[in-house]
């Protein structure tokens, strides 16, 4: 479940956690003070915090400290004296659904490149199969080993979907 530190000396903060719960179905826990919210932090892995406008205010260093122990957490400032409950809402789950797809478009691209990566191994077992069997007076043993090699490695670049060089033209002759 994912879940918040709402950082506030705000009177109604309860309220407020209250409702943030019932409308994103998240977890949110409060912290009255800068000192609190640390606390909370060395304790926790969140997977938002949000920060009241007046506390970064006050004290841009402590605020820079709250930041630095957010770890993997989306840091948020919101002025609750000037905003209500409905507009934090709504920035919340904007925050939350953009981490979302960043994190997608994150998952994508290293899966592509391990993807390339294994294209890359898969096209190099296949030539370097294919030129040991061109070898003279290879033993039938290795022959038929190398030609196992070979036609696992064309199986698996297939499962990749690769353009790599065609594994089976590689055995013809033996």
């Amino acid at each position: 479940m994912r879940t918040m530190l709402m950082i506030t000396p705000i009177l109604g903060a309860e309220n407020c956690a209250s409702m943030l719960t019932k409308q994103l179905a998240m977890e949110v826990e409060i912290a009255t003070n800068r000192r609190d919210g640390l606390a909370k932090l060395r304790r926790k892995e969140y997977s938002i915090v949000v920060i009241d406008g007046a506390i970064v205010d006050a004290d841009p260093e402590a605020a820079e400290a709250l930041w630095k122990y957010a770890g993997f957490a989306v840091p948020m400032q919101f002025n609750f004296a000037i905003s209500g409950t409905a507009r934090l809402v709504r920035e919340v789950r904007a925050v939350l659904d953009r981490r979302e797809q960043e994190k997608t478009v994150a998952m994508r691209a290293a899966t592509m490149a391990v993807e390339n990566e294994l294209r890359d191994v898969v096209t190099g077992l296949v030539l370097h199969s294919q030129l040991a069997l061109t070898e003279p007076e290879i033993p039938a043993a290795l022959s038929a080993r190398l030609k196992t090699v070979a036609a696992l490695a064309g199986a698996l670049r297939e499962k990749l979907g690769s353009e790599a060089p065609n594994a089976a033209n590689a055995s013809g002759a033996r």
